[in-house]
């Protein structure tokens, strides 16, 4: 069973400590396409960036220059950190990576996947550098007009032969719809069980995003610390009040409900 969650805009690079978990980066498995795709991202102004990513000036500047300083040449460039660390948003204080064993690590590293505008699809320990690439953008590129035409049905490949690898048919979708829209279904070999959560907010069952984003997170911790393999224990998570509606939930759109928190 693979998981697959969106990155997070929010980034923290900052140094790993001494005490914390130390294993060596791995090297992104799709980076011969990022490095393609980076010639395009060099040649953006920041006012190119400013329109298509919708971005405030100081935001346009700095991820200018994250393009500009962008190495493809290397595999593991300095100043760079591995993904399920330096993304830091709603989703990633749900996962908590910074707390993950060794072996919570090693698990995540065949069981998780990390959706990607810029590296495809990534994995916990693989070395990423700064960038702002949201899966939505319509940035033309020599195959077309968005980042879903660069990507096609590559990542949905990669993701085949990842449940290949480890015997499964099972994807865990904790993605958003912008994110997991890259997945082309169409050509996905794998059965797609995709969580929905909910709040009880006045007699009626709300998606809150920023809950539901955390919730993705923890669920996904959940898979890992768990070690579930197969998809039926996961209807058993119980984390910050979320429960299994059977009655909510449509074929593999499964509905985890909660009370409104006080």
């Amino acid at each position: 069973m693979l998981v697959v969650l969106s990155p997070a805009k929010k980034l923290d690079f900052s140094p790993l400590s001494t005490d914390g978990l130390q294993l060596k980066s791995t090297i992104p498995e799709m980076l011969k396409e990022t490095k393609l795709l980076s010639q395009t991202t060099r040649k953006l102004l920041p006012n190119e960036i400013k329109r298509l990513m919708k971005l405030s000036d100081t935001l346009s500047e700095l991820n200018f220059e994250r393009f500009q300083e962008f190495d493809a040449r290397a595999s593991r460039p300095k100043g760079s950190k591995q993904a399920a660390l330096a993304f830091d948003g709603d989703t990633y204080s749900g996962l908590q990576a910074g707390e993950f064993s060794e072996e919570d690590m090693l698990f995540a590293q065949e069981h998780l996947g990390i959706l990607s505008g810029l590296y495809g699809l990534l994995r916990p320990l693989d070395a990423i550098q700064p960038y702002r690439l949201e899966m939505g953008t319509r940035l033309k590129t020599p195959r077309g007009k968005s980042l879903y035409d660069f990507w096609g049905d590559r990542v949905a490949n990669k993701i085949d032969r990842r449940l290949s690898k480890m015997g499964s048919d099972v994807l865990v979708n904790l993605a958003s719809t912008e994110y997991f829209s890259v997945v082309s279904p169409g050509s996905l070999k794998a059965r797609v069980i995709t969580p929905v959560f909910k709040e009880l907010r006045g007699g009626e069952a709300k998606i809150i995003s920023f809950s539901a984003k955390r919730a993705r997170g923890m669920m996904a911790r959940y898979i890992i610390q768990q070690r579930l393999t197969e998809p039926t224990p996961l209807k058993k998570f119980g984390l910050d009040g979320y429960k299994f509606h059977k009655a909510g939930s449509t074929g593999d759109k499964w509905l985890f409900l909660r009370d409104q928190p006080a």
